[in-house]
């Protein structure tokens, strides 16, 4: 779908809030990433990445900015998906695909690479040649926020976009990479009817959750800390911490 596409028809139209449960339409994953690339539900978010986008850094002046909700990327029938948080400023927002295009994109991606997810240690650009197997990227809230903090409101607004794609993919691991990813998926499994536990499982990195859904279907959540410079500079996560995590992941998914 191009950026100049007209965005399709929906309940009150992209910028409704209503847009994002056109997901459930979806009969498989490019078609839900096409609805998705149109949506406007959250006004802050739309102002915030096309400011952004507007207005690029030095660096990257004169690049055009995807500017634009981030679909998932990746296998389509992948056993593991990766839940971040949302995509960068300056990296999915600018590029078009997640986790590309940054330092904390970098790292993530090198790591699937050591441990047979990435087909190479890098990710800058859409035309790069990555490609992963087995393992899919997304996030809870598909557009970049301000401060790299989305609201409640956001978060929930965005939810029907994760859970068609957690419907569709069919993971037999998801990798939470921080608690606001955890929280989010355990709080979108629990709105498709997925048993999860009470208490709700809490996050940390390692941390392992078993839940079941309505179909019987099994799955199993991980834990990591988030890829975010915060963590990564500071050795809170290290290479072979976040390298452990995604061994576990093939693990479990190869099952």
């Amino acid at each position: 779908m191009t950026q100049d596409a007209a965005p399709p028809a929906g309940p009150g139209g992209a910028d409704a809030p209503t847009y994002p449960l056109v997901a459930a339409s979806a009969d498989d994953i490019p078609a839900l990433d096409g609805l998705l690339v149109d949506c406007r539900a959250c006004p802050r978010l739309v102002a915030w990445r096309e400011a952004v986008a507007a207005a690029p850094r030095a660096s990257f002046r004169g690049e055009r900015y995807w500017g634009r909700p981030v679909p998932g990327f990746g296998d389509p029938a992948a056993g593991v998906l990766v839940v971040g948080l949302a995509p960068a400023a300056h990296g999915g927002n600018r590029t078009g695909r997640m986790f590309t295009g940054d330092r904390s994109g970098d790292f993530l991606i090198a790591s699937l690479h050591r441990t047979g997810f990435a087909s190479q240690p890098t990710s800058v650009g859409v035309d790069d040649g990555l490609v992963l197997t087995g393992l899919r990227l997304t996030a809870p809230v598909h557009c970049a926020p301000p401060d790299n903090a989305p609201t409640p409101a956001e978060r929930r607004t965005c939810a029907p976009w994760l859970a068609r794609e957690l419907a569709l993919v069919r993971p037999g691991v998801v990798v939470a990479l921080g608690g606001f990813g955890w929280q989010a998926t355990l709080a979108t499994l629990g709105e498709q009817g997925w048993q999860v536990p009470r208490p709700r499982p809490r996050f940390g990195h390692g941390a392992e959750a078993s839940l079941t859904g309505p179909d019987g279907q099994p799955l199993t959540l991980l834990g990591s800390f988030h890829v975010s410079q915060q963590n990564t500079f500071t050795g809170r996560l290290t290479p072979q911490m976040l390298d452990d995590v995604f061994r576990r992941a093939r693990e479990l998914s190869d099952r």
